[in-house]
């Protein structure tokens, strides 16, 4: 068992990688199995499989999660879009729209639709990873606009953040395709996933400890908001308790529950609460500028009440000329 092998990982729970990558050794497998098998390590439990329509469903209550995530990403990016003048408003929705491929492309992935075996799932699954790697990168540079280092929404801003996020999306979509398809020789290959082990789970926790530092100093000691920092601990509260369920107690819900769902799903429902604590802390430490908001707000209720004025007076008139009339008929 050397550094970088997802032996141990892959035995606690079902990740789509885990049908790729290794088996390290060959040791207690027969020869059928070897033949067989010859990439991939067999989890000791994972979710159930139904089939509808005659067509193979796995994972299924993943897949529901998936398709709520999708539903509720919807309502944050309509809420963000809505502030116009919130500060970062455009660097948070190149967040939210990544988590949201993400969400889709895990959707793809669990549910089965491109399955394990296929010539398209390791595209698959690469794309996945370094969509994992963007969603860290992109959120650890929306930390930095709080402390002003650059203005937001300029050209400067959102660039450096693309490019960035489009960086670490590149390194660990080609490091995992390069060690999922064995191109990378002996340095990256199914049996060797030091590479893929160091920019999915090494850098990304780096990208995902500088967010958390960083938004702690700013909301603690800058702005001196104890929501905002129950914000930043709830977030990462969630987030840590997914990953524990996942690669800690996954076999073990597995195994309670009868196969119908495992460690994965639970770990789905955390990163969503942990988005979503994103979502209500950059909401509370942003300041919108509604001083054009609230001067059309106050020229519409001054034109309402010139209009009920006008109104009045013309009733009045109406009415005093039509009594006007019948007195001089009669």
């Amino acid at each position: 068992m050397g550094f970088g092998d997802f032996d141990i990982l892959c035995h606690r729970t079902y990740l789509p990688l885990c049908s790729l990558v290794g088996p390290y050794n060959h040791e207690g497998l027969s020869a059928a199995e070897t033949t067989l098998f010859p990439t991939g390590i067999i989890p000791g439990c994972f979710a159930r499989t139904i089939v509808l329509a005659n067509t193979i469903i796995f994972n299924v209550g993943n897949a529901f999660m998936h398709i709520g995530a999708i539903g509720v990403l919807v309502l944050i990016i309509f809420n963000v879009r809505s502030k116009y003048t919130a500060i970062g408003r455009v660097e948070i929705l190149h967040f939210f729209y990544i988590f949201t491929a993400l969400t889709m492309i895990s959707l793809v992935i669990d549910a089965g639709v491109t399955p394990p075996g296929s010539p398209s799932y390791p595209y698959f699954v690469s794309i996945q990873s370094g969509l994992t790697s963007a969603l860290c990168c992109c959120l650890m540079l929306n930390g930095f606009l709080g402390f002003q280092l650059y203005e937001d929404d300029t050209f400067w801003s959102k660039w450096s953040l693309r490019v960035m996020s489009f960086l670490a999306f590149a390194l660990t979509f080609v490091v995992s395709l390069l060690t999922f398809q064995g191109w990378g020789g002996d340095s990256m290959s199914p049996t060797n996933t030091t590479g893929l082990f160091v920019v999915l789970y090494i850098l990304n926790a780096i990208f995902l400890a500088v967010y958390f530092a960083s938004q702690l100093t700013l909301s603690a000691i800058i702005l001196q908001d104890l929501w905002a920092v129950g914000a930043v601990f709830l977030g990462g509260f969630f987030f840590v308790v997914g990953q524990v369920l996942l690669y800690v107690f996954a076999e073990t819900i597995c195994l309670r529950v009868k196969h119908y769902i495992d460690g994965v799903f639970f770990a789905t429902v955390c990163n969503l609460f942990a988005v979503m604590m994103v979502y209500k802390y950059w909401d509370m430490i942003t300041s919108e500028d509604m001083e054009f908001g609230v001067s059309n707000r106050e020229a519409h209720w001054e034109v309402k009440e010139l209009m009920e004025d006008d109104q009045r007076y013309d009733n009045g008139s109406e009415y005093a000329s039509s009594t006007y009339g019948l007195t001089h008929f009669q």
